[in-house]
């Protein structure tokens, strides 16, 4: 199987197994899983967050991903316990396509290191 396929595949489970158990079914798209990242990389689950806070989340959840390609470096965790990143390299220029391929590789690979799929 090519890694196209693969990744393809991987990626359908995801959202086939996050969208059952976050969004009774309805596909989740690529903002909805970073932003689920992000909340589980915050680690408080049960609290509403603001319009700004949600962006801040999906920051959290891009820099976590991106941490395994070298862009992004842990800093640290302030006292409300939200993590901070040092940007380590700029990200290249990339297409809407590119991007989206990158981050959803990057995200097979959180679920696959989180024993979330196999």
């Amino acid at each position: 199987m090519s890694r196209d396929e693969q990744l393809k595949q991987r990626w359908t489970l995801i959202v086939k197994k996050l969208s059952a158990q976050f969004a009774d079914g309805d596909p989740l798209d690529l903002d909805g899983i970073i932003y689920l990242i992000g909340v589980q990389e915050l680690g408080q689950l049960d609290r509403k967050f603001k319009k700004d806070q949600k962006l801040d989340l999906m920051h959290i959840a891009i820099c976590k991903l991106l941490m395994p390609y070298g862009y992004y470096e842990f800093d640290y965790v302030d006292e409300e316990g939200w993590p901070h990143y040092i940007m380590k390299e700029q990200l290249p220029p990339l297409k809407a396509g590119e991007q989206s391929v990158l981050m959803k590789d990057a995200i097979v690979n959180y679920f696959l290191e989180t024993r979330y799929i196999e």
